[in-house]
C-alpha cells in the first residue's frame, strides 16, 4: 500500500528542519511515543538504527527505525519495522515562501501475515488518517515554537 500526505507549516524551512531533525522533539508531537533509543550507527545518518516504543490505548508497539537517506530538506527516508510489517517513509520539505514550508510524506507499507494484509485491505484509510494526524501534530508543534 502506498500513499502521500502533505501539510503547510507557517514557519521558515530552516526552522522546520531544525525542529524535525531533533529527536528530543519527537515526544512533543508524536502521540503515544514512550521512548526513542539510539541503537547503532551515527544518529540521524544513513545506517543508523533506533528503537521507538509506543503505547496506543492498551496496545504497546515497538518499531526499529533505520535511516536510509539523509539529504535535508530534500529527503529524509527511513524504514520502520514492526511485527506486522515495514513502513518506508520519505519526508520532504519544500520552501513555499520565507515564512511557509510544505511538509510531504510518502508511505509504502509492506505487510506481513494474512491478518495484517486483510486489515490493510479493509481499512486503508486508517493508515492515511494516522499519518495525517502526525503531520498535523508536527505542524501545531512547529508553529507554537518561537
Amino acid at each position: 500500500m502506498k500513499y502521500k500526505t502533505e501539510i503547510e507549516i507557517n514557519k521558515p524551512i530552516d526552522r522546520v528542519i531544525a525542529l524535525f531533525d531533533n529527536p528530543d522533539n519527537l515526544k512533543k508531537w508524536m502521540e503515544g511515543l514512550q521512548s526513542f533509543e539510539h541503537i547503532s550507527g551515527t544518529p540521524g545518518e544513513p545506517g543508523a538504527k533506533s528503537r521507538l516504543k509506543f503505547k496506543m490505548g492498551n496496545r504497546e508497539m515497538e518499531m526499529i527505525e533505520t535511516v536510509t537517506v539523509r539529504n535535508l530538506p530534500d529527503e529524509f527516508t527511513g524504514t520502520y519495522e514492526t511485527k506486522g510489517g515495514i513502513n518506508i517513509v520519505k519526508n520532504t520539505f519544500v520552501k513555499i515562501s520565507d515564512s511557509k514550508t510544505k511538509y510531504v510524506t510518502e508511505h509504502e507499507f509492506q505487510f506481513q501475515g494474512l491478518a495484517m494484509k486483510i486489515f490493510a485491505f479493509l481499512m486503508p484509510g486508517l493508515f492515511k488518517k494516522q499519518s495525517m494526524k502526525y503531520l498535523t501534530a508536527f505542524k501545531n508543534f512547529a508553529e507554537s515554537q518561537t
